[in-house]
């Protein structure tokens, strides 16, 4: 393989250089460990009663093979240089597997997050929390499709195997490691869209916020907002952009700013760091917010509705507008809850 090519290089060059490569492969399995830890963490902590969905599955795969990738680079640390199959293994092998990986997951960006879109786009107004097995079965094979396309892709196309020869010919004790345009574009046009959103309903978002109270119920922390209903088309997109602004920054804006300081900055970030599960379920709510706008004229109001999101709840953007036709909904000041 390409990380053993310096094998035969001579004892003066390669001497002083020996704890290099020990040292790059000590701060990858750091890295990873943490990376791992935090995977496991948010699926742990989110909201378990959810409609299954193919981000969902995907979040899951994500934390599956970065376990496997840990597992490789302890293993290969601990053996340092080992035969399995026929095949040597060194500690050269820790960059080269983590060069495939970053390639891998900086190709998924586009495909996951399309399909992801489209998925929350066709289902967003089901009201069953318990699809049929063909549908679970169904996101299975796609997230399984994705992965093996993106790996046949990264592994047989001669332009990309060519790239990771040179790099390990030129940089045997360097690993360099890709860095995603995609992520990059994802986040440029997240940001953008966010800000188009402020400054089409800071008004209306400035007097919701004011009128926000803080109070009890069930023995839980609620929200209170006031509210004025308007049945005009327009005015109504309005107000429902402006809460889901409100529920998607209010559990997502550090993420929102840590985006928009690495942008500022000009930060790079290697892709096999940069696609986590953190960020799979921060493009996720932001998905299910577009799919909400998109088709809120189709959104029944069931309490199923509301179990889409594992972190953020969508329920308040919706509430007030189930009895527009009501007497109670005519009255100005009427109060939204969010609990």
């Amino acid at each position: 393989m390409a990380a053993l090519l310096c094998e035969n290089c001579s004892s003066r060059y390669h001497q002083p250089q020996l704890n290099q490569p020990l040292e790059i492969s000590c701060m990858l399995l750091l890295v990873m460990f943490g990376k791992v830890c935090l995977d496991f963490f948010m699926l742990q902590v989110k909201h378990k009663k959810v409609k299954v969905s193919f981000m969902g599955y995907f979040c899951l795969s994500l934390a599956l093979v970065d376990f496997i990738l840990l597992l490789n680079i302890a293993v290969i640390l601990y053996f340092e240089d080992f035969a399995l199959w026929g095949v040597r293994f060194t500690k050269y092998h820790i960059c080269l597997f983590t060069q495939i990986i970053s390639l891998t997951y900086g190709t998924l960006h586009y495909p996951v997050y399309l399909v992801a879109g489209l998925d929350y786009y066709m289902t967003i107004t089901q009201t069953s929390q318990f699809p049929q097995r063909g549908q679970r079965l169904f996101y299975i094979f796609v997230v399984v499709f994705i992965w093996i396309s993106v790996f046949f892709c990264i592994l047989k196309v001669p332009a990309i195997y060519e790239e990771l020869e040179i790099r390990n010919h030129f940089s045997p004790y360097q690993c360099p490691l890709y860095i995603s345009v995609q992520s990059y574009s994802v986040s440029v046009a997240m940001l953008v869209l966010i800000g188009m959103a402020l400054v089409v309903c800071w008004k209306e978002m400035i007097t919701m916020l004011l009128s926000m109270r803080v109070a009890s119920f069930a023995s839980q922390p609620v929200l209170m907002f006031s509210y004025v209903s308007d049945n005009n088309s327009t005015c109504f997109k309005r107000q429902l952009l402006t809460r889901l602004l409100i529920c998607f920054l209010g559990t997502w804006a550090p993420f929102v700013l840590l985006q928009f300081i690495i942008l500022f900055l000009g930060a790079w970030i290697p892709a096999y760091m940069e696609m986590n599960v953190p960020w799979l379920y921060f493009i996720n709510s932001f998905l299910i917010a577009v799919a909400y706008w998109c088709r809120c004229h189709d959104v029944e109001l069931t309490e199923e509705m509301w179990s889409t999101d594992p972190f953020v709840s969508w329920k308040f953007c919706f509430m007030p507008f189930n009895n527009e036709n009501t007497e109670t909904a005519e009255k100005p000041g009427t109060v939204i809850v969010i609990c």
